[in-house]
């Protein structure tokens, strides 16, 4: 695979915009933040959409959902501007969903927040984890799957479910042990096998260093367990959601890891 420079190799790509690289017979436009996508030509393409993973819970929080995920071939373009938008990650601090990424009329979602101890997982792409007895998001459609319920009472036993990604739900939790974050699904559009959109995993009760949930294949941060503990971020223009953080009371509860940023992908035949 290689870059092509289109102001000197004009014939070789019918569009601008983005990275664009080759495999084989194909042309790729990689968007790794957003931008403008413009054929020259009416064109028939294959696209990949990840839109930004959501943000974990804190206290021992839920992992956050997978950003929701578009691929399909066969969609027609035309010789005309065409806005592409890159989710961001949703925000660890503020515990936010991830953001949509759009390709023409097409809209993949962003992945659902993480749930803390007074409130539920988000719905999004893929769905947030619970924490605690909350319960957890849902995915949309095709786009993602569910996150999994936390676990817990009054005593110190509490723990997040893994946010939901692209391939399968979020995991669920065990005693004082926090659910795995659902793994992604593969796609190679880019002429190379990549997991993308995977789930956080869940947060533990700030009284266990143990037990954080791994986060799910394709970017998803892992949890965490102590006090304070900081949920790792899911990865960079993979869609994944962040993990969940540690502790039992705003108190003594460190924040959730951010969303990974997603990607849009677009090739055609050369």
């Amino acid at each position: 695979m290689f870059l092509i420079n289109p102001y000197i190799y004009g014939s070789a790509s019918s569009a601008s915009g983005g990275t664009i690289t080759t495999d084989g017979l194909y042309t790729i436009h990689t968007f790794n933040s957003s931008g403008t996508f413009i054929p020259t030509t009416s064109l028939t393409v294959e696209y990949l959409i990840v839109a930004g993973g959501g943000a974990g819970g804190r206290f021992y929080g839920g992992g956050g959902g997978g950003g929701g995920v578009l691929n399909d071939t066969g969609h027609a373009v035309t010789a005309q501007n065409y806005i592409i938008t890159v989710g961001s990650g949703g925000d660890g601090l503020t515990e936010t969903n991830g953001n949509d990424s759009v390709f023409d009329t097409l809209t993949a979602i962003g992945g659902g927040r993480g749930g803390n101890y007074l409130r539920t997982g988000a719905t999004g792409g893929s769905g947030g984890g619970g924490s605690k007895v909350a319960g957890a998001g849902s995915g949309t459609g095709s786009q993602g799957f569910a996150g999994a319920v936390g676990t817990g009472n009054v005593s110190s036993n509490s723990a997040g479910g893994g946010g939901g990604g692209w391939g399968e739900v979020g995991g669920v939790t065990a005693y004082q042990t926090a659910g795995d974050g659902g793994d992604g699904s593969t796609n190679s559009i880019t002429g190379s096998i990549i997991t993308y959109a995977g789930g956080g995993g869940g947060g533990t009760d700030s009284r266990r260093t143990i037990g954080g949930g791994v986060g799910g294949a394709g970017g998803g941060g892992d949890g965490v367990g102590g006090v304070g503990g900081v949920g790792d971020d899911g990865t960079t223009n993979l869609g994944g959601g962040g993990g969940g953080g540690a502790g039992q009371s705003a108190y003594a509860g460190g924040p959730g890891g951010s969303g990974g940023s997603g990607v849009v992908i677009i090739r055609y035949l050369t």
